[in-house]
């Protein structure tokens, strides 16, 4: 790689690193451990092709993608998630005390607890705001399978997480768009 190439791959990982950071931790459900390893191993891919790339950030997402997707394919087994107790009924608070700090740390949570590939479908649908056609091309499927997928997960997480399902009357988070 060439001096100009170098900048240029440096100014886009301290621009970009962030949200690329964010997507990640998102793919690996909270993990942010292994989101920076995924980070760092997309970025690495990228480096090495860089001056042939037209559009760096998505070339990176699609990597993280990818490498989502064949880490949820190995065969080693996952780890134990823990959880808290759940809080007495008289420590909840109500809709109005939950902050924007607690409503990430409910989803992060709630999201931890599903599949690896019911949270990538969920990250790409969601928070990435992809259309059906073009997550069932990210992950290689069908826009049925998307779809099938999107609608199992979003009734685990709201079995998992009732909160947010109440929180989701009042702000449309979770809600599934056509």
């Amino acid at each position: 790689m060439d001096a100009q190439a170098e900048e240029s791959f440096r100014q886009f990982v301290a621009g970009r690193s962030t949200a690329l950071l964010r997507c990640a931790v998102l793919l690996t459900g909270g993990d942010r451990h292994a989101a920076e390893d995924l980070l760092q191993n997309a970025l690495i891919k990228a480096a090495g092709r860089w001056q042939r790339i037209d559009e760096p950030e998505a070339y990176v997402r699609q990597i993280l993608y990818r490498q989502q997707i064949s880490r949820w394919r190995l065969k080693w087994p996952r780890r134990e998630l823990t959880v808290a107790e759940p809080p007495d009924e008289h420590d909840t608070h109500g809709d109005d005390a939950v902050t924007a700090a607690e409503l990430r740390l409910l989803i992060r949570d709630a999201l931890a607890r599903l599949t690896p590939r019911q949270r990538t479908v969920l990250v790409l649908r969601y928070f990435e705001d992809l259309p059906e056609a073009e997550v069932a091309r990210v992950l290689g499927c069908s826009v049925g399978t998307v779809r099938s997928t999107t609608h199992r997960s979003l009734e685990r997480l709201r079995a998992y997480s009732p909160e947010l399902a109440a929180l989701a009357a009042d702000r449309p988070i979770l809600e599934v768009r056509p």
